[in-house]
């Protein structure tokens, strides 16, 4: 990572939320902005270009959303840090943007200074979830049920939106055959034989979010 100024990119489909997130950001001397993008796609394509430390990611984008964009470019720049930008504080939310591999989590309506503050932590490494998604973050019941993976929750993802294994594999960069194993595998954990079951799954737990499906 930098040794001097932070590099940050910002990925919002909100061209002013972008604009005045940058704004606020280069104010500060030891912030370097190195681009805004509207879709969490423009962030996969250019990310390992544009070599940010810091990717501040909404999640509710037209096409690929900020969760598997964000998979994604962890597993090409995994010493990136990822803050999700979000309006939504529902603890479904947080976790599961926190199991895709985000650093933290921080509401859009937050004072200004709280998003440096952000930034300030996770480049030391520590996971930063602002003061109403911590609040709203409570330990989840049904523990007796095998945990999704974050590649797991990301098949999910694209299965409950419809999309046959091998979209998915196109859509992921991945084979046919992982998307079918991932899938047994959900499947086993959950208890779910149907794709219906899948997407009903899906939308009460959250996992939908960041995909402009349904909400």
């Amino acid at each position: 990572m930098s040794a001097d100024r932070t590099r940050v990119l910002i990925v919002d489909d909100h061209p002013m939320v972008a604009e005045g997130i940058q704004s606020i950001l280069e104010s500060y001397d030891d912030i370097n902005v190195v681009g805004t993008l509207g879709s969490g796609q423009a962030a996969v394509d250019q990310a390992v270009n544009l070599a940010p430390d810091v990717i501040l990611m909404d999640l509710n984008m037209p096409g690929l959303g900020g969760l598997s964009a964000t998979e994604i470019i962890l597993e090409r720049l995994p010493a990136t840090c990822i803050l999700i930008l979000s309006m939504h504080d529902s603890p479904e939310y947080i976790s599961t943007a926190l199991s895709h591999g985000a650093k933290g989590y921080v509401l859009k309506d937050v004072p200004t200074d709280e998003i440096k503050q952000a930034i300030d932590a996770v480049m030391r490494g520590e996971q930063y979830l602002c003061t109403g998604a911590s609040g709203s973050l409570k330990p989840k019941g049904d523990s007796a049920r095998e945990a999704l993976t974050g590649r797991e929750q990301t098949i999910l993802l694209e299965l409950a939106q419809g999309k046959s294994n091998k979209e998915v594999a196109q859509a992921l960069e991945i084979s046919v055959r992982t998307v079918e194993t991932h899938r047994k595998n959900i499947k086993r954990k959950l208890g779910i034989s149907s794709t219906a079951g899948l997407t009903r799954y899906a939308l009460e737990h959250g996992v939908l979010q960041g995909t402009g499906v349904g909400f």
